[in-house]
């Protein structure tokens, strides 16, 4: 079962992308904490390319894909701007270190890599999930 959204890139589209992907999941009976967990690792990926890779730029769109065959759900996001999105290397970031600095950010695909069975980003500016 397949469900596509094309949204544009603003922050004010997040909101319609977490009720995409709950919609989604919650219509294949999965348990609450893994539909949450997704949704999460979803609006991260998508934030960091509204804000990171498009700069908030509204003519700019993402689409997003939702697959769930048999026992595994694939979540693919295509980005169509001319940036291309590659963060760094996954690293387990030094909790200690971003208290005791006050840092904000730069938790968030780290979170993402620990929610998600794969993560992988293509230079074609699309990003595959699997869980």
């Amino acid at each position: 079962m397949k469900s596509r959204l094309r949204i544009a890139c603003s922050r004010s589209h997040l909101q319609q992308v977490r009720d995409f992907v709950r919609n989604y999941l919650s219509s294949l009976n999965l348990p609450d904490i893994t539909v949450n967990q997704v949704v999460l690792a979803v609006d991260e990926v998508v934030a960091n390319f509204i804000i990171h890779a498009n700069g908030e730029d509204e003519t700019q769109f993402l689409d997003l894909e939702l697959t769930f065959d048999k026992h595994d759900l694939n979540v693919e996001i295509a980005d169509h701007g001319d940036t291309i999105f590659l963060p760094e290397p996954h690293q387990s970031p030094d909790l200690r270190a971003y208290i005791r600095q006050g840092r904000k950010g730069g938790m968030g695909m780290a979170l993402v890599n620990r929610l998600m069975d794969r993560v992988e980003f293509l230079p074609a500016a699309t990003i595959r999930c699997a869980t």
